[in-house]
């Protein structure tokens, strides 16, 4: 969901070719080219943003190439930066992020899945709040 939410603040800042998103997933589950799932479908249609039939998801282990030419790494979770920093040598020695520290705020962003519609719709309420937060701090003069 961030990947889009923050896709759709840039456009609206008229940003959108000044940096590139990239997102991928690390959880044990995550599938190289599985469709996105339903909930996150549903979450961002409710807020206006439709993703088209082919939209995938990317799974990091798969395209580790994506952390080496990150110049920002940004996790939802605590545990998810740790891992990045154990297990993928394109992040080590980098500053990884969460979100919410990021926006200069503590906690975790807990991944949605699973958890049903009411879930997710606070998820994306919460990253929506934060992406604005985000793109303010890494454009400060």
């Amino acid at each position: 969901m961030a990947e889009h939410i923050l896709r759709r603040e840039l456009e609206m800042r008229g940003m959108h070719t000044t940096v590139r998103v990239a997102s991928a997933g690390i959880a044990a589950y995550a599938r190289d080219g599985a469709l996105v799932s339903l909930d996150t479908r549903l979450a961002l249609r409710d807020d206006g943003i439709h993703l088209g039939e082919e939209a995938t998801s990317t799974d990091l282990k798969r395209h580790p190439e994506l952390l080496d030419e990150a110049d920002l790494i940004i996790a939802m979770t605590e545990e998810q930066a740790r891992h990045l920093l154990d297990k993928f040598p394109g992040a080590s020695g980098r500053t990884v992020h969460t979100l919410r520290s990021f926006a200069g705020e503590r906690g975790d962003i807990d991944d949605p899945y699973e958890k049903g519609d009411q879930v997710f719709a606070e998820c994306r309420e919460e990253i929506k709040r934060l992406i604005p937060v985000l793109i303010d701090r890494l454009f400060e003069d």
